[in-house]
């Protein structure tokens, strides 16, 4: 059985519903996706505020369960952690069942986690409650921006990116506030804070269910549950290094050996599980395109930056600057109006010109600059002025968030935009869960540090006092402490606060750098679901325009090898890559290229839009002569001249593709702009087994031939009856295979034209059949020896030789008969066990006898 794994789906979508888009793939309306839009918009908005209605509660939480400081980052960080261990599994399971349902699943997990969090008796279980929100919120994070992407095309989706911005910035500011409230309502308490989400994410589930209409491709799955278990162990294990590195054991200890050991073993046992897996959580392949692995190192750095944002300004306006805890939400608007502007302006820009790669550079410089200028306030700066720093910081995030994701989906093919998108949220997920907890723990050493200096200058009297309240294991209860001390502690918590935020810039201006290393693509045109219609129906071959054609010189008709090479533009398989192979090596030894006339650039990309280098392009006219060459840069890009106005033929050809030939029409001297895209040779790989015990065949031959049985490829099984073919062209192939011991076995793959195409093959035991015929004067040469099996049917014959044997191969376990001639005929009973060899010898007599 074969199965094919390309890295674009090529499937009939069935609708349920209203469909999102036209049959033919047309864009969805205004109207269309914003009704699509709004219950997904819901859920977005219930991810976002269970995140944030608790940040301002968390001290009170804390207070009120007997937590410390520990306790207090690990109800951030276990939320964090679930969402970054699951935002993977999430996008790839959305790459193979229906995005909807999956939405629907992650609210009830969602809900279910929130009405047991309200329950908490301990801090225990509130971060165990919290583990199963952020599974549930890792899922409505990662899904709202699949779904987005699935029917809005890149250069439109900045606009509807900012109605997700202003989600965002409505949660993100109603969060806290809510959570402040409901926290100062003392008929209420904080427990509410969990129950007042569940309402919205119900009224989510059945808007979901009447908006939301999404095809779903049926194919063969299989889920990566190794690789969504080693990369969840492997965060998980260095997250509770770095709480507990220089509080429970030091950073230099055997514990951070092992911890850190630990991760990194579980880390490459991730690595190695992806290589193998035929639909990997993460396939690795897409960090062979530079946007996308520089992309995900940047959100990396900015998931540090907006989750210490959010999470450490409720502790600095309620402990340093003895602020409620509906004001401190109050007081962290300027950061949020930044977020929704800059969201919603870039969007809006990037929607008009197309040019998006301007607003991460910017959205870093303002990231850098605003978490730069917090880490100098203190618990007395005038507000105005944290104010002002906070609304830098919410304009760079804004700009860059949203984008980080938006540059990667612009890159991969409909069927991985599921894993892509995810990738970047995880790793943004990774950085703020990190980032919270490192910096979490880094915060609570340098407030006792700062704390236990200046308790020092207060003298004896309120030592007692404050030992309890500068251990960095417990929250202190600002109200109860005499003003002196309080005014210590107030100090400690704002400087050790801004410290962080320090740190945090120094991350931030990381990011920005590796931003001005993204090369900006031109916004695609179609969503996800138009290029996966598109997909589905057959290019044409391009056709020449008749006007044009009768426009040029009689001897620059199309001749005969012209057409071929056009023919070859649509034709798939190893007879149509030699043919236009042939061609361009006829066109390159055709006479020098003509270096002026009007230009004509382009740039050739292969899989996911990735540059194509080296590749070489020639322009030959219609004639067959060579008009120009060119080898194109690292950047994919080339450019040629064409003499006059005319049809010109393109042909593109590199190392690991498909040639490519096009037409080319020039109407006038205005420079003509052409992209090719190559489409990669496809590997094909696979294991053979013994079909009675399904154990791996070592050895066994594999030969890959063409439909016409030329010999494509050859090699051998290993260890573990694997074998690997690269480099095979897409299209109809025959796999042979022959092992001692077993019969031989041939079977038509077809290869696909991405990816790589898995076969697997059992192999029947074979037995042999050996044997002499005798005559009384001793061995009997040239007799004819028959072998019938029990339906009748003749299995094979053979003629003795010199020294009366005869042999067959290659048989199933059953019953035969052995009729051998010469002399009188014997006919003779045989049972052959199916494997190893059978001896059989044949006794004849005289004609008399």
């Amino acid at each position: 059985m074969a199965t094919t794994t390309p890295a674009g789906v090529r499937a009939h979508a069935k609708h349920g519903g209203t469909s999102p888009a036209a049959p033919d793939g047309a864009p969805m309306t205004h109207r269309q996706i914003m009704e699509a839009l709004s219950g997904l918009l819901l859920g977005m908005f219930v991810a976002i505020l269970s995140s944030t209605i608790v940040t301002n509660a968390l001290p009170k939480i804390i207070g009120d369960l007997g937590g410390g400081q520990s306790a207090y980052t690990w109800v951030v960080t276990a939320s964090l952690l679930a969402m970054t261990a699951t935002t993977p599994l999430w996008g790839k399971l959305s790459d193979l069942y229906s995005k909807k349902a999956l939405v629907q699943i992650a609210l009830v997990i969602y809900v279910l986690g929130s009405a047991a969090a309200g329950l908490s008796q301990n801090p225990s279980m509130l971060i165990a409650c919290r583990v199963v929100q952020g599974v549930g919120v890792g899922g409505l994070s990662a899904l709202a921006q699949i779904v987005m992407a699935a029917m809005i095309s890149p250069r439109e989706r900045g606009r509807y990116s900012g109605y997700l911005g202003a989600t965002f910035a409505v949660a993100t500011v109603g969060g806290p506030l809510l959570g402040g409230v409901i926290t100062d309502t003392s008929w209420l308490g904080w427990r509410w804070c969990f129950y007042v989400g569940v309402p919205f994410a119900v009224i989510a589930l059945i808007v979901l269910q009447k908006t939301l209409h999404l095809p779903v491709v049926k194919r063969e799955v299989k889920v990566d549950w190794g690789g969504a278990f080693f990369i969840s162990a492997a965060v998980s294990l260095l997250l509770v290094w770095v709480t507990f590195a220089g509080d429970k054991y030091d950073w230099i200890s055997w514990q951070t050996y092992a911890m850190v050991g630990g991760s990194i073993v579980l880390g490459l046992l991730f690595l190695l599980v992806e290589t193998k897996a035929s639909e990997p959580i993460i396939p690795l392949r897409l960090f062979r395109n530079r946007t996308i692995t520089l992309s995900s190192l940047a959100s990396l750095f900015v998931g540090v930056a907006m989750f210490t944002g959010t999470v450490f300004f409720s502790q600095y306006f309620q402990l340093a600057r003895d602020k409620s805890p509906t004001m401190s939400g109050v007081m962290t608007i300027p950061m949020i109006s930044g977020l929704f502007i800059s969201s919603t302006v870039s969007g809006q820009f990037i929607t008009r010109t197309g040019k998006w790669k301007i607003w991460l550079v910017s959205g870093g410089v303002l990231l850098t600059a605003g978490l730069g200028l917090l880490g100098t306030i203190r618990y007395d700066t005038d507000y105005w002025k944290t104010a002002v720093f906070m609304a830098l910081l919410g304009l760079g995030i804004g700009m860059m968030m949203q984008n980080l994701v938006l540059s990667t989906q612009n890159q991969v093919a409909p069927a991985d935009l599921g894993s892509a998108s995810s990738t970047v949220t995880f790793f943004r997920s990774l950085g703020g869960a990190v980032g919270v907890s490192a910096l979490g723990a880094v915060m609570a050493h340098r407030i006792t540090d700062y704390a236990k200096d200046g308790i020092a200058g207060l003298g004896p009297k309120y030592a007692a006092l404050a030992s309890g309240s500068s251990s960095s294991d417990s929250i202190p209860d600002m109200n109860k402490l005499p003003a002196p001390l309080r005014t210590v502690m107030e100090s400690a918590y704002g400087h050790g606060i801004a410290d962080v935020f320090l740190i945090a810039s120094a991350l931030a201006l990381l990011a920005f750098l590796v931003t001005l290393f993204i090369k900006e693509v031109p916004l695609r045109t179609k969503g996800a679901l138009a290029q996966a219609a598109d997909d589905t129906a057959e290019a044409p071959a391009t056709e020449v325009p008749a006007a044009a054609q009768a426009s040029a010189p009689v001897e620059e008709r199309t001749p005969s090898w012209a057409v071929a090479a056009s023919q070859t533009n649509t034709e798939s398989g190893p007879e149509g890559t030699r043919q236009l192979a042939a061609v361009a090596t006829v066109a390159r030894e055709e006479t020098a290229p003509v270096s002026s006339g009007t230009p004509l650039r382009g740039f050739v990309r292969g899989a996911e839009s990735a540059p194509v280098p080296q590749a070489a392009v020639t322009l030959i006219s219609l004639g067959g002569r060579q008009l120009g060459r060119s080898v194109t840069q690292s950047d994919g890009s080339y450019a040629l001249a064409a003499p006059s106005v005319g049809s010109y033929v393109l042909i593109a050809s590199a190392d690991g593709f498909q040639p490519q030939a096009s037409t080319v029409v020039v109407n006038g001297h205005e420079p003509v702009s052409y992209d090719v895209l190559l489409s990669g040779t496809s590997g094909l790989n696979g294991i053979v087994r013994a079909a009675e015990t399904g154990l791996p065949v070592k050895d066994a031959m594999v030969i890959v031939t063409d439909v016409r049985g030329d010999l494509l490829s050859t090699g051998t099984t290993g260890e573990q009856g694997e074998f690997a073919f690269a480099e095979l062209v897409p299209g109809a192939v025959t796999v042979a295979v022959n092992a001692a011991g077993y019969r031989p076995r041939a079977l038509p793959v077809e290869v696909g034209g991405t990816g790589v195409t898995r076969v697997e093959i059992d192999l029947d035991s074979g037995a042999q059949v050996l044997g002499v015929v005798r005559a009384p004067h001793g061995p009997l040469a040239d007799a004819r020896v028959t072998l019938v099996d029990a339906a009748g049917n003749v299995v094979g014959t053979a003629t003795t030789g010199s020294d009366g044997a005869y042999a067959f191969t290659d048989l199933s376990g059953g019953e035969y008969t052995v009729i051998a001639t010469g002399y009188p005929p014997v006919a003779t009973a045989l049972t052959v066990n199916g494997r190893g060899a059978d001896g059989h010898d044949i006794e004849l007599a005289h004609p008399g006898e």
